[in-house]
């Protein structure tokens, strides 16, 4: 039976395999375990890990390393690759404010974190620790132990037991958080949902279709291109029946005459400018178009060829060479409405106008092609992986030691800045939510357990020594920075409750806490607002749990 024996406790590469695959199943089967409806997810592993360790079952400290830091990498990728589209668009369309209060979350954390080190005289590597265990964030716990190893060229343990001290109660103190200003600001959810029906569509971007008679006898005659300048708005002209409802697609250079059908396809937010220019708005459900002219079809058509990644609408000229109209873009779900000057990407449903055979034409030259999507984009992945290591590596400041990105910091960055700008270079960065979603928990689970299983060893030690105190020090941390921020953003500023649930949530890239605020809110509010800060704050969570470290070395 020593085979067996080995199995468990020797030094042989079996052993490692079958050590981090046993810890890492036994953590996702607990993880499947609710109390309250709330989960610890994945961070069972690195409770597993510990267990595993502290009872023998460790591992070569060299691949231990190699495990946690090449699993680290694939879940900040991954989570970079998802969020980069719109990181960026997070600071626009009013995303500020929200931006800013949960920066301002993120910079009392820390600010409570560092009193406490010296209130406590708690080591700033166990705070660090404490701090992302207390913020439920996971890639601040790996940037904080790359960022010490690499400046000390050692590893603390303590920053892992901190973690593991102090989450969960970061996971209820969060959820407290939202039911504390609930019941203290005596929150009614009938006078939020009117609050929220109320609310202006000032950011609606979703395309609507709509009928139009044409009867503006001032433009009569005039083409559509010269409609569109006139307008100065986003809409598109799709179809123009005539007084004999003769269908046709409407290009630049259609004329309109009195009495013409149109159906146009604009954001909500124009559409009484564009009704009130043009004609009025006439009962004719969009199924009717359809059933007027057999001829003429419409046809979603996935594009999947990477030579169209990154071209503009304007490059293809669809209208001119096959005669069609494009009325739609769907982009993750969304229904954006198209403009010469939008850049085209792998992933994208366009919906097109025209006739079956011009339309077969469009579908070969966009690719349509299912199987194509499903195939693995490993080129963008490795070549960004390099890229992230490359400028993590890369000294930026030096007080006392070197300050660097490090193997978090830099695949992210560069995960960000492909996922918005990888198209511009003809990267495909498309890919499946399937695929995306495998890689990061591959990623995620193997840094977990590799972990769990490095800070077992001394894991009672710790908390005999006075790591008990650390649960106190995580609910200060996770407790006080979102009990202020949330009274400033509700009480100056008025943010409605559901808005301010995602908010809290995202300040602190919690999804347990996102799945109590939309069970709670019965709407996509808090869902929302958690995905306008999720991208800024993740960036952050890593590079202050970086800097913290660095600094104060």
């Amino acid at each position: 039976m020593y085979w067996l024996y080995n199995l468990f406790f020797g030094d042989t590469l079996a052993h490692t395999i079958f050590v981090l695959a046993l810890v890492i199943t036994v953590g996702i089967l607990l993880g499947k375990i609710k109390i309250g409806g709330v989960s610890l997810g994945t961070t069972w592993i690195l409770f597993v890990g510990i267990a595993a360790s502290h009872f023998g079952m460790t591992i070569d400290p060299g691949v231990l390393s190699f495990i946690k830091e090449f699993g680290l990498i694939l879940f900040v990728f991954s989570i970079g690759l998802q969020v980069g589209p719109g990181f960026f668009s997070s600071f626009k369309n009013g995303g500020m404010q929200l931006v800013g209060l949960a920066s301002l979350i993120v910079g009392l954390g820390v600010a409570t974190a560092y009193a406490l080190h010296l209130a406590t005289d708690t080591p700033i590597p166990t705070m660090v620790g404490i701090l992302s265990g207390a913020v439920t964030n996971t890639p601040g716990l790996g940037a904080a132990q790359q960022a010490y190893s690499d400046a000390s060229g050692i590893n603390d343990p303590s920053i892992a037991l901190g973690y593991a001290v102090a989450y969960p109660l970061g996971v209820i103190g969060i959820i407290f958080s939202m039911i504390f200003i609930r019941y203290a600001l005596r929150i009614r959810f009938e006078k939020e949902d009117e609050a929220l029906a109320a609310m202006s569509n000032e950011h609606k971007k979703y395309a609507d279709k709509i009928s139009v008679q044409f009867t503006n006898a001032v433009l009569d005659g005039r083409t559509v291109g010269e409609m569109k300048e006139l307008i100065n708005r986003s809409f598109v002209i799709s179809r123009i029946a005539d007084a004999d409802n003769h269908i046709t697609v409407a290009t630049q250079d259609s004329r309109l005459h009195i009495g013409d059908k149109l159906l146009i396809v604009c954001s909500s937010e124009d559409t009484d400018a564009i009704t009130a220019f043009l004609g009025h708005i006439i009962d004719m459900p969009f199924e009717e178009w359809g059933s007027l002219d057999s001829q003429l079809v419409s046809r979603r058509i996935l594009i999947t060829k990477p030579s169209i990644n990154g071209k503009k609408f304007a490059d293809l000229h669809l209208r001119t060479k096959y005669g069609i109209n494009i009325t739609r873009v769907n982009r993750a779900g969304v229904d954006l409405i198209p403009y010469q000057g939008m850049e085209l990407q792998v992933g994208d449903r366009v919906m097109v106008v025209g006739s079956e055979k011009a339309i077969a034409q469009v579908a070969d030259l966009l690719g349509n092609s299912m199987k194509k999507l499903r195939e693995p984009n490993l080129v963008t992945i490795f070549v960004g992986i390099a890229l992230g290591v490359l400028l993590g590596s890369i000294p930026l400041l030096n007080v006392p030691q070197p300050v660097k990105l490090g193997l978090a910091g830099g695949p992210l960055i560069v995960a960000i800045l492909i996922g918005r700008f990888g198209t511009r270079f003809h990267l495909v960065t498309y890919t499946t939510m399937s695929a995306n979603l495998m890689l990061r928990e591959v990623g995620i689970t193997l840094f977990l357990a590799a972990v769990g299983i490095g800070a077992g060893d001394g894991f009672v030690d710790a908390i005999v020594g006075g790591g008990y105190r650390w649960v106190g020090y995580g609910v200060i941390i996770t407790v006080v920075p979102l009990l202020i921020v949330s009274l400033i953003a509700r009480l100056g500023m008025k943010v409605n409750y559901y808005t301010l649930m995602g908010l809290i949530a995202g300040s602190t890239t919690d999804p347990p806490a996102l799945a109590y605020a939309n069970s709670t809110a019965g709407n996509d509010m808090p869902a929302v607002s958690y995905a306008t800060v999720y991208p800024v704050v993740m960036f952050l969570r890593v590079l202050t749990a970086q800097i913290f470290i660095l600094f104060a070395l």
